[in-house]
């Protein structure tokens, strides 16, 4: 699986440095409503000053000047706050939104079309030094804060909710939120914008906030089942009213701020 990944994610003959570049600022006003200028673009956006200089060490270190492609990845990094190291492959077309405290690994793969936000981290779980890094296949999409651990592979398309932790394959087309991330989510067929991006994270689903609502609707069957055991009357209905002094459904979560 690792390896069919790894060959779809990645061009086996990728283009020119120069054309790649051209691809890397056009993505930009396709991902980036606030992007006005080309000018613009290239003077105030760390997120492209970073995945450039990644490209000319990238180079570098695969004509095995090691030290001159860690030395200007370490440049960048201090321009821009994103740490990418010079070992790590990415494909085409790839843009990091507020680029800031992004972190990827040496052995990390990343296909075309991939959007990280701010915060990621595509980091490894081993201290060996073989492949301990993740591979995220073409399209996907990597919330704010979210951290994608070790040698595992997500799928084409796949969305990363913020904040989440993700130590485990995921298949194509799948949404995963959480710690650790748990896939709640399926888009297979689902329609898709032209470019194939989506980046609707206003409708990740709450897996948390499902299973208590589950929890609650089995709580009252089960009152219900007790009371016509007892030959009692069924419990009044607590909908919309909090079960502890039957104020409204915002008093249980005011104490709780409070």
């Amino acid at each position: 699986m690792s390896e069919t990944l790894t060959m779809t994610a990645i061009d086996i003959a990728p283009p020119g440095l120069w054309a790649t570049l051209k691809e890397d600022l056009a993505c930009v006003f396709q991902r980036d409503p606030a992007a006005r200028s080309t000018l613009e673009v290239l003077t105030t956006y760390p997120g492209v000053h970073a995945i450039l200089t990644h490209r000319i060490s990238h180079r570098l270190w695969q004509s095995g000047w090691r030290y001159p492609a860690r030395f200007l990845s370490f440049v960048g990094r201090m321009l821009t706050n994103v740490d990418i190291h010079p070992g790590a492959t990415i494909g085409q077309r790839f843009f990091i939104d507020h680029g800031a405290c992004v972190v990827i690994g040496e052995t990390a793969e990343v296909g075309n079309d991939v959007t990280l936000y701010h915060g990621v981290t595509l980091g490894g779980t081993s201290w060996n030094k073989g492949k301990r890094h993740p591979t995220l296949a073409n399209g996907v999409v990597v919330g704010a804060g979210a951290k994608i651990l070790g040698p595992i592979n997500i799928g084409e398309r796949v969305r990363v909710g913020a904040n989440s932790v993700v130590v485990k394959d995921v298949p194509a087309d799948r949404t995963v939120v959480g710690v650790p991330g748990r896939i709640v989510d399926t888009r297979a067929g689902s329609s898709r914008p032209e470019n194939g991006i989506s980046l609707d994270h206003n409708l990740l689903p709450d897996p948390v906030a499902k299973s208590i609502s589950c929890l609650i609707e089995r709580i009252e069957t089960l009152e219900k089942e007790l009371a016509a055991m007892r030959q009692e009357a069924p419990p009044a209905d607590h909908t919309g009213q909090c079960q502890t002094c039957s104020a409204g459904d915002l008093c249980c979560e005011q104490e709780v701020i409070h």
